[in-house]
């Protein structure tokens, strides 16, 4: 049996697939504590895990609107919003993350940590020498950041250009980024300084190239080739929590095959105004021969626009249940829900968005499952010629369908399962068991930490 940590920052996307995660591990009868926000204490301990509450500094709540949270964050655009983020909601909570996973194995040894990409304390975890951490594998709940030479920099939502122009191009591209992205690596040096003295050996937002494991929840079908990806990458499918249990409408009998049923959702978070991306929906197909079907992710059904007669609603639906009936699936680009829709070979209309949205609707379009909409709330027209396309064009369908068969021969949960394995008994094999002793708080950082 081996103790397990599961790391994830307090973000409902992030940490449902993770939940999936855990409550196969407990299953397999291993120690499994998980680290998160307080709001998910629940959800975790039904999975039979533990749940450990991030430290404050570390602890938000998603459902609260952002801008609220940081004033000032909503006047911002373009990459002055890309390089506030990734320093206020990716860099400076990772102290406060490292601490909490030092904590952890002091009251019990940790011999595999998974952390999701945006969980960056686990840069600070990988400072210590080998012999000296428990192993650290990312789980890859977002569109791959690892930096390449074959790709754009993550979060541009740059498709890959082939040859030496587009090599250069990335170069370049690089190279902006860096200068966008440096408030945010100065501090994570700073911080990588406090800790071992020496600034962090990279970028902050590569940070899982120095893990023992990289496992992507899709195939290889869906994410940009890397010819200088590490031998650590691995492909596992889709992983996600099962579909909801919510009971079937009154309304269900009405997809019943005679018309196409489009699905359109803002997911449980981004769903505070619907007119991003469910209004204008409802809006452009309302005279179009198809259903609409609309999961508002909570929210009453009051707070939805008026819908029109060919439009059905409910707050939940069975994802299981629902997704074989669908034709096409309209939304904000949620990565999770993304590969939930291409289990079922579901064609994709995916609007525009900030952090990882322009990533994954980059993903849609270059692998041929959809269409990409730029806007966070297209105009109607736009849904309308985009939806139609797909209805019309088969080729969407056919590469949908290509790639849930892909996906049906993933290892899933079981591959997972087993890269863990491999990186927890290449250490005991290696004699590797001064981490049960070595894993601690550097001085500096003590005196940093009693300081606030």
């Amino acid at each position: 049996m081996s103790s397990i940590l599961i790391c994830t920052v307090p973000i409902h996307g992030h940490v449902t697939p993770l939940l999936a995660v855990a409550r196969y591990f407990v299953e397999q009868g291993h120690s499994v504590r998980f680290l998160t926000g307080s709001r998910f204490a629940t959800t975790v301990r039904e999975t039979g895990a533990r749940h450990i509450p991030l430290p404050g500094s570390a602890d938000f709540d998603d459902r609260i609107d952002l801008n609220d949270r940081f004033p000032g964050r909503a006047a911002l655009s373009g990459v002055d919003a890309i390089a506030f983020d990734v320093l206020e909601l990716f860099t400076r909570p990772a102290m406060a993350q490292y601490n909490a996973v030092v904590s952890a194995h002091a009251s019990e040894p940790i011999d595999a940590m998974l952390a999701d990409p945006a969980f960056a304390g686990a840069s600070l975890v990988l400072g210590k020498s080998r012999d000296a951490r428990p192993a650290v594998v990312m789980c890859g709940v977002l569109p791959l950041s690892l930096a390449s030479c074959d790709t754009a920099p993550f979060g541009m939502g740059v498709p890959p250009m082939p040859g030496s122009i587009g090599r250069l191009r990335n170069k370049l591209l690089s190279a902006l980024a860096a200068r966008v992205l440096a408030p945010a690596q100065r501090h994570a040096d700073d911080m990588h300084r406090q800790v071992f003295g020496v600034p962090m050996p990279g970028p902050i937002l590569d940070w899982a190239r120095r893990a023992e494991g990289i496992t992507q929840f899709t195939v290889p079908e869906f994410e940009y080739p890397r010819s200088d990806a590490p031998s650590t990458l691995h492909f596992v499918g889709p992983i996600s929590a099962s579909g909801s249990s919510a009971p079937r409408p009154a309304w269900w009998r009405d997809l019943d095959g005679t018309r196409p049923v489009v699905h359109v959702t803002q997911g449980t978070i981004a769903n505070k105004d619907f007119n991003q991306l469910i209004g204008p929906t409802l809006q452009a197909l309302a005279n179009e021969d198809v259903i609409v079907v609309v999961a508002t992710g909570g929210r009453p059904l009051t707070s939805l626009p008026p819908l029109p007669g060919n439009a059905r609603a409910a707050e939940f639906l069975n994802y299981d249940e629902l997704l074989p009936k669908t034709d096409v699936f309209v939304t904000n680009a949620g990565y999770g829900g993304v590969q939930y829709a291409l289990r079922y070979g579901v064609p994709i209309v995916a609007s525009g968005g900030l952090e990882d949205k322009p990533e994954v609707g980059a993903r849609i379009a270059w692998s041929g499952v959809g269409r990409r909409l730029r806007r966070v709330s297209p105009r109607p027209s736009e849904v309308r010629d985009a939806v139609r396309e797909i209805l019309q064009d088969d080729r969407y369908r056919r590469a949908a369908a290509a790639m849930a068969e892909r996906m049906a021969c993933s290892g899933g949960l079981g591959a997972l399962g087993s890269i863990v394995e491999s990186v927890t008994s290449q250490a005991a094999r290696s004699g590797l068991k001064d981490y049960k002793t070595g894993f601690a708080i550097h001085p500096i950082q003590a005196q940093v930490e009693n300081a606030a």
